[in-house]
């Protein structure tokens, strides 16, 4: 499937947060911008929604928590009861440094393994990159331009008026 993209490359990240305030405010869907560094506020002015990885967090942290609780009681409460220094089987104190490491172990593997899920940034045989100066020194606001409903002259004008110092097209195919 091969989609057609306008892409305003912009030399300077104020600019590049003004114009998609602009650009957005002129009814003109922005389907992504690629910087060469992360931009404070980019995602507020994209109007991205606030992530909800730190729920999932929240989740694979309980699910490590309670996963250490059991394997700690069922092995030296029933499995393999030990009197360890005159203690009881089940310890709960003696039980806390395992199921801490075990809950931020299972906390930061699920979290990453969930965003490389969702972000589809799992490795790939190839990654189309839109422009490779975004990788430099450029930013780059991409539009799809959707057959019949856009129009690029009107597009070129509304990103140049905004700061954009060129405006391409470029076709893309999706993997």
């Amino acid at each position: 499937m091969t989609k057609r993209f306008a892409l305003g490359v912009f030399d300077d990240e104020d600019v590049l947060l003004h114009a998609i305030e602009n650009v957005r405010a002129a009814g003109v869907k922005i389907y992504d911008v690629f910087t060469p560094f992360p931009i404070h506020g980019i995602d507020d002015a994209l109007g991205i929604e606030r992530s909800r990885l730190p729920i999932a967090a929240f989740f694979y942290g309980l699910c490590g928590l309670s996963f250490a609780l059991w394997m700690q009681i069922y092995m030296l409460g029933f499995d393999w009861p030990m009197i360890i220094g005159g203690k009881p089987h089940i310890s709960l104190p003696a039980f806390i440094p395992v199921a801490f490491e075990l809950t931020v172990l299972f906390t930061c593997h699920g979290m990453a393994i969930t965003f490389f899920i969702i972000t589809s940034m799992y490795p790939k045989p190839k990654v189309q990159v839109m422009d490779v100066r975004s990788t430099d020194d450029k930013f780059v606001m991409a539009i799809e331009l959707k057959d019949g409903t856009s129009n690029l002259g009107q597009l070129t004008q509304l990103l140049r008026d905004n700061g954009a110092s060129e405006v391409n097209e470029k076709e893309m195919t999706k993997n």
